[in-house]
């Protein structure tokens, strides 16, 4: 038997598996030595961009936006090198606003805000947090070319200059996180990710791992992000240590093309032919914090896992379903894989959380999924229509009597983008 550590909660967990189990991770990237050099020499010289002291000074009102507890984005490192070369540059501490690009998440709470951001930035700047359910802080900013109106936040549209910063790893539906994300959905209205986010965007071939040029879902992004004038992103890469490996700053775009490439390098691994069982995590906290988040890595293993094979995912969930947005009451209204996609495709049918369990029940019509999760009890596990299991040694011995003996595991979920060599998934 080998030994394999398992992105779990906050800590992880080592499994014992059979010695001929195929293990796909990431290749190792070096960390940046120096943080905070890495991030202002990108700052300095960024992408098709003018360095960021060029762009803003006395009396420019600007909005620094930032990603929320469920991602690992490393705001406490990256944030204050941001303020500081702003306020170097003439920026008063009064004209900036941090935004918490939410999408349709809930907001966080106070205690949240400062683990996410620290408490001197909590209590030093205005902290706001976006609201993709409160008509009066939107504005409508035009059409994309699918005709999907797209309403944004309001203090981001009014504010004199924008600075997007978040990270990038492989995205199910997106292609890649990061980049225009950070406007369509982060900071866009609830019916603008809706229709974003709708049933036949999501079953679209191309919308999945490691596509944006060509992907519908991913265009529109880049549509919305290209309605913000005087815009500027500082994406970062992130290795399994959550160390900054690659800062991306510059044109929301092309900055982001070159951060995306960067994971294409590194992150894509082939496989010759798929697995009877794969067993997946989700990367670990802070993105297992919840079920929803969990279908992330569900979908990097149906990449790997033959058809009518079985996934074992194993996610802390210390968040639960969770209770807040529409997931859990969505799975609760069907009885199976097949019910949910005929119910959410229904012609007008909009509502949140819809595209998870979507992306959710393609997995399980494609494979059996088992869940540990200390997080969750038995009956939520099943009422996600997945199967419980509270000892990993015993039901791998049972997988594989039923399903067959080859094994592979993706340590770090998601964050692997399995490619096959052929057409047999």
């Amino acid at each position: 038997m080998q030994k394999i550590d398992i992105s779990y909660g906050r800590y992880g967990l080592s499994l014992e598996l059979p010695d001929d189990s195929r293990v796909l991770r990431t290749k190792k990237v070096a960390a940046i030595n120096d943080e905070q050099a890495g991030i202002l020499a990108a700052l300095r010289s960024p992408t098709d961009k003018p360095p960021l002291s060029s762009l803003v000074g006395s009396g420019t009102r600007v909005v620094v936006t930032h990603s929320d507890i469920t991602r690992a984005t490393p705001n406490r490192r990256l944030l204050p090198v941001i303020l500081k070369e702003l306020e170097d540059n003439g920026v008063r501490r009064e004209d900036i606003t941090l935004l918490n690009a939410l999408g349709t998440h809930r907001q966080q709470t106070n205690q949240e805000l400062r683990t996410l951001l620290g408490d001197h930035l909590v209590e030093n700047y205005r902290c706001e947090q976006h609201n993709a359910f409160n008509d009066e802080g939107l504005i409508s900013v035009g059409k994309t070319s699918l005709g999907n109106d797209i309403r944004l936040n309001k203090l981001l549209v009014e504010a004199d200059f924008k600075i997007f910063t978040g990270f990038i790893e492989p995205h199910f539906f997106a292609g890649f996180s990061g980049g225009p994300k950070a406007v369509l959905p982060a900071l866009a209205g609830a019916e603008s990710v809706y229709t974003n986010h709708g049933f036949n965007m999501i079953a679209y071939p191309s919308a999945t791992f490691n596509i944006t040029h060509g992907n519908p879902i991913w265009e529109e992004m880049k549509e919305a992000a290209e309605k913000v004038s005087n815009s500027f992103l500082v994406n970062v890469t992130l290795d399994r240590e959550h160390r900054i490996t690659g800062v991306f700053a510059g044109d929301v775009i092309s900055a982001h093309s070159k951060g995306c490439q960067l994971l294409r390098d590194n992150s894509v691994v082939t496989i010759d032919e798929p697995y009877d069982i794969v067993i997946t995590s989700n990367s670990g906290y802070p993105l297992d914090q919840n079920l929803y988040q969990c279908v992330k890595g569900l979908s990097a293993a149906k990449r790997a896992v033959r058809k009518g094979g079985a996934i074992l995912m194993v996610a802390r969930c210390e968040d639960g379903l969770p209770d807040h947005g529409s997931y859990a009451s969505l799975l609760k209204r069907a009885d199976s894989p097949n019910e949910i996609l005929s119910m959410i495709s229904q012609p007008g049918f909009h509502e949140q959380d819809a595209w998870q369990v979507q992306t959710q029940a393609y997995v399980q019509q494609h494979a059996e999924v088992h869940l540990f999760s200390e997080g969750l009890q038995n009956t939520m596990i099943k009422n996600a229509m997945m199967i419980p299991c509270r000892d990993i040694s015993d039901t791998l011995s049972q997988l594989m009597r039923r399903f067959g003996n080859k094994v592979c595991v993706i340590p770090e979920g998601p964050l692997v983008i399995v490619n096959l060599s052929c057409s047999t998934v």
